[in-house]
């Protein structure tokens, strides 16, 4: 029962991280930009989703899809002044949305303070099954991101705009012959994949405090789930973040602490020494 209690919880967790890594997947595969800012991104989720709740009035889910709506406007914005700039240009870009990262979190810092706050979560109590009993804050956000995630599957997979993503992601000079507007979608998908991360922070606000460092370790999940799954591979954000989850369960419960974060890096240096290009990303050449 206690395997199976571990296993559902790194479900959970997975669920965050899967979020997380397809938002980062998706703009590294279509603009090919490492973005540093993506924990950042999160962190606004989470700040958003609270003043949309204990300012606005609004409830729970209202104020998460105006926090995700507000991370896509901003994330738009941030591509067109900033990352547009410097298309083609990795390294420089890379630096861009590190320093972009500093900017927004020291922002946040200036104007909420260092003090974390909290968030009463939508739901309350534990729902049991069978001998298993999960809190439900947890499992609504469990229900909560694959619902998400499932929205976006078919978002990519059936309408237009998603199709003209893949076609961008896969090839972008065969997309922009067969006369898909590149200009046009590099934001949304730069708005897209921020939104989701937004939307991971959001959920988790109840969960956790929110503050302007909340977005430091999600950042670094999200890095690593893509590199375990396979950089530039949504699939492999798929599997990868599913998988963290449940080794970051496993290893919390029964190893603990810090033991649990060296077991984890161990795996990830593991899968790189044997499959540098990650559980389902490809070869290259």
């Amino acid at each position: 029962m206690i395997l199976a209690q571990v296993l559902i919880n790194g479900l959970m967790l997975g669920a965050i991280y899967l979020l997380m890594a397809v938002g980062f997947t998706l703009v590294f595969s279509m603009m090919r930009i490492v973005n540093f800012a993506h924990g950042e991104f999160y962190m606004l989720g989470g700040v958003f989703t609270y003043l949309a709740v204990t300012v606005a009035g609004l409830n729970f889910m209202l104020a998460l899809l105006a926090a995700g709506l507000g991370a896509f406007i901003i994330g738009v914005i941030v591509e067109y002044l900033v990352f547009r700039k410097f298309r083609g240009d990795e390294m420089n870009a890379m630096i861009a949305a590190l320093g972009l990262s500093i900017i927004i979190q020291n922002v946040v810092l200036l104007i909420f303070g260092p003090s974390p706050v909290s968030l009463n979560a939508p739901v309350s109590g534990a729902v049991a099954f069978g001998p298993l009993t999960i809190p439900a804050p947890r499992l609504f956000v469990f229900i909560a991101a694959l619902a998400i995630f499932g929205m976006f599957h078919l978002f990519m997979a059936r309408t237009a705009t998603g199709r003209a993503l893949r076609a961008l992601a896969q090839d972008p000079e065969v997309a922009r012959i067969q006369g898909i507007r590149i200009d046009r979608l590099i934001p949304v998908t730069f708005g897209i994949g921020v939104a989701l991360a937004a939307l991971a922070g959001g959920l988790m606000a109840p969960l956790f405090s929110v503050s302007p460092f909340a977005g430091i370790t999600p950042m670094l999940k999200a890095f690593i789930v893509v590199i375990l799954g396979g950089l530039g591979s949504i699939p492999g954000a798929v599997v990868g973040g599913l998988l963290l989850g449940i080794l970051e369960s496993f290893s919390t419960t029964f190893i603990g602490g810090s033991s649990a974060d060296i077991l984890q890096m161990l795996v990830v240096i593991l899968v790189l020494l044997f499959r540098p290009w990650g559980l389902m990303g490809q070869k290259e050449a």
